[in-house]
């Protein structure tokens, strides 16, 4: 993790920024996703993590749809902008774990997709 000052219209922040090489962040399902319902398999896939903390604003996909990589999955407002959060990977959205309005902090899980 990196830190900045950064100044906007004479305003002053310090921001923190994660460098990511490109690396997916793959899991395997781990205790906590087996324990959500509809769970009782070990799945592989993908997890779509909120890349800051903020508010989902909508959810555009649903649980069984086929994604395609860059397809929008959520949108995500922080610091007043709307994000597009992106899946990754082509496969099947397993699991939705925000809904609209939700709060949500960097790195909290949003969208797990299996491949298809």
């Amino acid at each position: 993790m990196k830190n900045y000052e950064i100044t906007v219209n004479g305003k002053v922040y310090q921001v923190s920024v994660k460098e990511i090489d490109g690396e997916l962040n793959k899991i395997k399902e781990n205790e906590t996703m087996s324990s959500d319902k509809n769970n009782s398999d070990q799945l592989e896939g993908v997890s779509i993590t909120a890349p800051m903390p903020g508010r989902i604003l909508s959810v555009k996909v649903q649980e069984n749809q086929s994604v395609k990589a860059g397809e929008t999955v959520c949108l995500l407002e922080a610091m007043k902008m709307e994000n597009e959060i992106v899946a990754p990977v082509d496969g099947i959205v397993s699991q939705i774990k925000v809904q609209s309005n939700q709060s949500v902090e960097a790195g909290e899980v949003l969208v797990f997709i299996t491949s298809n």
